[in-house]
Formats: structure tokens, C-alpha cells, sequence
């Protein structure tokens, strides 16, 4: 008698039969739909996850580069004629075109840094104050291109700039006066006396991250000079570049062209923990994750075990009438990997629709709990973010497929090494 070839027709019509069979006829649909439903939500949890985590870590880099310099020139700290240690940058222009001329390099600019409270209208905020030139502040990605923003971003020259937290804390409109106070202010015979001056608000951002919305001013370069006591020289060089993914390969060229006392501190010096902490976190979440997934493929093992144990007389009569052993392994196999295959496809349609319409899935179940369910200060971004990448799917597929054949294959082993006398003795 002829072979017949691996997963003919009739084993597929004998594996859909026992898949739907009801159970008082000795099949397990219920189970069937259970397991399926299981690799499902499954696998829409593995995706919806990890297209959150992706998300959240594109978002967060993307708002670092657009928001935060790629890299700052430093000064390693000299002593001035008077011998006064200082870490001032005193050429600072010069210095800026060195580094402009540096390969690569998009943007320079010399920047004035300092720590203030902020007051206005009987509220008060540390703050954060760079002084800069107007050119220069434009340049910021994220200043230019903002999610909002109010007033006019060419009027710095009459004002300051903050960010719209900031603003909000401290009940600031455009036109309205902040008032700044440093410590470190005039230095006169009976020591040093804070420096306090008011400015008015010409300009309002918000870039989407909250640290810095909520903590940061903007002033004119030579204004900063002169509120912190920095006449003629500038706190570090800001520098953005074409290719901040590999900021590391800037260092020594910025480095020498800066001059031997100064070197640089790149954006992944600043943000590497928290960058290493994210991609901890997605691994550990994949982890846990998956672990749904084999939870759920084993509902087709237990399922798939009361079916062998239902069909031991089918399979019996089956062998008797000369279907081989390997006929009745494929038989039960396509029934597990079939529940496996299916839910696998559901959990990725699923899932992707879950990433694409995370918005509207966000604002839906805000409005149900009444808001405040993602904080912006907490995580620093405005929304939560979501991204589908190619990789992520495959591998929840890969994932989910594996165990599901690796799974179903030990039953239907069983099943097929079944002895047809042994099967039918007590029918």
C-alpha cells in the first residue's frame, strides 16, 4: 500500500473533526477555545508591551537630543592671574570656532549656566537659567520646533524664556514679570548679597519633557554675564552634531579642538544610567512576558492530552485500518499547533492595533478614571508613547509558534506510539 504523504488531506479532516468535536463526543472544543484565547492575550501583551517600552525609549532619546546639547565642552579648571581657581571659559569665541570647524559638528554655542529661585505672583521654584544668544537659542531642536509654545521666540533680547511647567507653577503669562534671585550676587565689603532682578515673560515652550519645561529660563547671553558675575566669559560650549548616536567618536576631536585644559561631557555621559536602566527594563518585561506565553501554550498541552485520552479508541481502530504512526502524530500535532498558529494571529492583530491606536486607547480609559493617570513629572514625557518595530513581532511570534509545535509535539507523540490492541482491549 502506497505512503501517503505528510499532512494529507484526511489528517487534516481527522484533526479539524477532533478540534471541534463536542465533549460529550469525546473531543474538547471548550478547551480548544480556551487555549486559543490564552495564546492570544498572550501574545497581545507581549507586543503591546514591548511596543510601549520601544516607544517610551525612542521618545525619551528623542527628546534628550532634541532638547539637551549632544555634547558640552568643559574646563578642567585654572588658576587665574590673580590665583583664583576658575573653570570660566574666557576665550570662548575663538574657542566656539574650533569647535564649529570640528567635522560633523551642526552647532556651537557658549553658554552661560547658573541655579536661581524663581518667584512670581507669592509662588517660588528652583529654576535652572542659561544664558544664550538668540541665534543660538533658535538652534535648540526642540525650542524651535516645540509642542506648543506662546509669545514671540525673536523678543528674547527684552525678556526671558521658560518652559510652560515653570510657568504654570508660578501662574506666569506672557508679559508678566518673574523675578530672579542668585546667591551669588554683588560682592560688596560686608560679603556677598544675593542678586535679584525681575524680567518680563516675552516667550513660553513646551517640548514635552518635564524637567525641562519645568525648570528652565532663558535669558540673553550678555544679561547672564552680568547676573552672575561671568563679564567676558562664558560656563561650558554647547555643541549639537549630525550623528548623536555615536557621540563617542566626537570626544577626542572636540577635545582637541577645545585645547588641553578642557575636555567634553557627551548626552549618553549624562543619561547612560537611565538609558542602561530602560534596557534592563525591557528585558526584564520581555521576561515576564513571556512567561504568559508559555503559561498559555501549555493550556494546549493539557488540552491536547484529554484529547488522546478521548481518542485512544479512534486511534486504535485508525492503526488497525493501517494508518502509520506518523499519520497519527501529524493528526494530533495539527491540532495543537493549529490552536497555537491561531491565537498567535489574533495576538498580533491585536497587538498592533493596540500600538497604532494607543492615543485614543490612552484618552479613552483617562477619561474614564477621571485623568491623572500619566504623570508627566514622573515620567518625563507628556504622553505615552508607543512603537511598533518589525523585530518586536517576529519575536512574539517566533516565541509564541516555538512553543506552541515544541509543546504539542510530546502528546502527539504519545499518541501516536499508542498500541492498537492495547487501545481497543477494553472498548
Amino acid at each position: 500500500m502506497a505512503r501517503a504523504a505528510p499532512f494529507s488531506g484526511f489528517e487534516w479532516q481527522i484533526a479539524w473533526r477532533y478540534l471541534l468535536a463536542r465533549r460529550k463526543d469525546g473531543g474538547v472544543s471548550v478547551m480548544s477555545i480556551i487555549s486559543l484565547l490564552g495564546v492570544a492575550l498572550a501574545v497581545w501583551a507581549l507586543i503591546a508591551v514591548m511596543s510601549v517600552r520601544s516607544g517610551y525609549r525612542e521618545a525619551y532619546v528623542e527628546t534628550v537630543l532634541g532638547a539637551y546639547p549632544h555634547s558640552s565642552i568643559l574646563s578642567a579648571g585654572v588658576v587665574d592671574e590673580f590665583g583664583i581657581f576658575t573653570r570660566k571659559l574666557y576665550d570662548f569665541d575663538e574657542m566656539t570656532a574650533r569647535v564649529r570647524a570640528v567635522p560633523g559638528v551642526v552647532q556651537a554655542s557658549p553658554v552661560i549656566a547658573g541655579q536661581v529661585l524663581a518667584s512670581a505672583n507669592g509662588f517660588n521654584s528652583g529654576a535652572q537659567v542659561f544664558g544664550m544668544r538668540l541665534d543660538d537659542f533658535k538652534s535648540i531642536p526642540l525650542i524651535s520646533e516645540p509642542e506648543d509654545a506662546q509669545g514671540d521666540i525673536n523678543d528674547l533680547a527684552n525678556g526671558v524664556s521658560i518652559g510652560a511647567g515653570l510657568a504654570r507653577q508660578l501662574r506666569l503669562g506672557i508679559g508678566d514679570t518673574i523675578t530672579l534671585i542668585s546667591p551669588d550676587g554683588l560682592q560688596t565689603v560686608a560679603g556677598t548679597s544675593p542678586r535679584v532682578n525681575g524680567y518680563p515673560v516675552v516667550h513660553i515652550f513646551k517640548v514635552g519633557r518635564a524637567d525641562f519645561d519645568g525648570g528652565r529660563i532663558y535669558l540673553p547671553f550678555e544679561e547672564a554675564q552680568l547676573f552672575f558675575n561671568s563679564e567676558g566669559a562664558a560656563d561650558r560650549i554647547e555643541v549639537f552634531v549630525d550623528d548623536p548616536q555615536n557621540i563617542a567618536t566626537y570626544a577626542a576631536p572636540l577635545s582637541l579642538a577645545a585645547g588641553e585644559t578642557f575636555y567634553s561631557w557627551s548626552w549618553q555621559d549624562s543619561f547612560g544610567g537611565v538609558l542602561r536602566a530602560l534596557q534592563m527594563e525591557d528585558t526584564v518585561m520581555f521576561i515576564l512576558m513571556s512567561v504568559l506565553v508559555v503559561v498559555a501554550t501549555l493550556n494546549i498541552t493539557s488540552g491536547l492530552i484529554m484529547l488522546v485520552k478521548n481518542k485512544g479508541r479512534d486511534v486504535g481502530i485508525l492503526r488497525t485500518m493501517g494508518l502509520s504512526e506518523g499519520s497519527v502524530l501529524r493528526v494530533f500535532f495539527i491540532c495543537g499547533a493549529s490552536i497555537g498558529v491561531v491565537g498567535t494571529i489574533i495576538g498580533v492583530v491585536l497587538g498592533c492595533l493596540f500600538a497604532l491606536n494607543i492615543d485614543a486607547i490612552f484618552d479613552f480609559v483617562n477619561g474614564i478614571l477621571g485623568g491623572g493617570v500619566w504623570s508627566a513629572e514622573k515620567y518625563q514625557l507628556s504622553r505615552l508613547p508607543a512603537k511598533l518595530e518589525m523585530g518586536d513581532i517576529l519575536t512574539a511570534v517566533a516565541l509564541s509558534l516555538g512553543l506552541s509545535f515544541t509543546i504539542t509535539y510530546f502528546p502527539a507523540r504519545r499518541a501516536a506510539r499508542l498500541n492498537p490492541v492495547e487501545a481497543l482491549r477494553y472498548e
